[in-house]
């Protein structure tokens, strides 16, 4: 367990103004937790809340023990890496990452501060953590199973469309991880079941919406959603595109459903 330690110091006496700036520095100061998520704050304000529930759990009050700084990506990954590397240099108590790349990209930036991290692959295969049992380092965190369960969401798709034969599948490579996961099982799943697979790319809302766009002049019978944060952001716009095209999907966890997808498949 990750244990943030205050710094004590005794209180200040009446003349403490006179003091050397040196010494009223050492005034106590709240651990700081780097937040950082793929997504927007308000698609994913339910995770920030269960973030907070949990701290209160453990007895951190945010604003009283405790100051969380929430870095919302929405999208762009590129920002990561100077976030990564400004919470290192101001030496946080915990880096919590709600996503795969970052938590990597935490993991490489320093091996002193702790990491809390939610990923969607095995955290021993990605270098995480060295086993379960004992993560040993400075991670820790939860497996969502995201991008171990692609074959399986492709084989439920199919079984719930056995009609479908072409599927566009839909990635974002800003997130590379969750990306090059998902396409290295796709396609032999894919060959197995009998499907066409056609690879879209999207990073951004309007990428989304040309992504739709293609799927439907291509003519494709279902749609694979993978695993992204970003695209979980976008659960309203996606839950909108298929309704309006009539296309089928299957997305990588229930956020779509509850964002309005409530017609469209999911799994999680």
């Amino acid at each position: 367990m990750i244990h943030m330690n205050h710094r004590v110091t005794t209180a200040w006496p009446q003349g403490a103004a006179a003091w050397p700036l040196a010494a009223r520095a050492q005034q106590p100061t709240m651990p700081v937790i780097g937040f950082l998520n793929a997504g927007s704050a308000e698609a994913l304000a339910p995770e920030a809340a269960a973030f907070r529930n949990g701290l209160g759990q453990a007895g951190y009050v945010e604003g009283q023990n405790v100051t969380v700084e929430y870095h919302w990506l929405e999208g762009q990954y590129e920002r990561m890496p100077a976030l990564i590397a400004d919470l290192v240099r101001r030496r946080v108590a915990v880096i919590a990452s709600g996503f795969t790349h970052g938590a990597l990209a935490a993991k490489a930036a320093t091996t002193t501060i702790p990491i809390v991290f939610a990923v969607a692959d095995d955290p021993v295969k990605l270098g995480l953590v060295a086993i379960f049992a004992r993560p040993g380092g400075n991670a820790t965190g939860i497996n969502f199973f995201s991008s171990e369960l692609v074959t399986k969401r492709l084989g439920l798709l199919h079984d719930l469309v056995p009609k479908a034969v072409r599927v566009a599948v839909l990635v974002n490579p800003a997130n590379a991880t969750a990306t090059e996961a998902t396409l290295r099982d796709i396609p032999e799943a894919a060959r197995a079941l009998g499907l066409q697979i056609q690879v879209l790319n999207a990073s951004t809302s309007r990428e989304i919406e040309v992504a739709f766009a293609t799927l439907v002049r291509d003519r494709a019978d279902a749609l694979f959603v993978g695993p992204d944060g970003f695209f979980v952001s976008r659960g309203v716009q996606f839950a909108t595109l298929a309704t309006r095209y009539g296309i089928p999907a299957i997305y990588s966890n229930r956020d779509y459903t509850a964002a309005g997808g409530a017609d469209e498949l999911w799994d999680r």
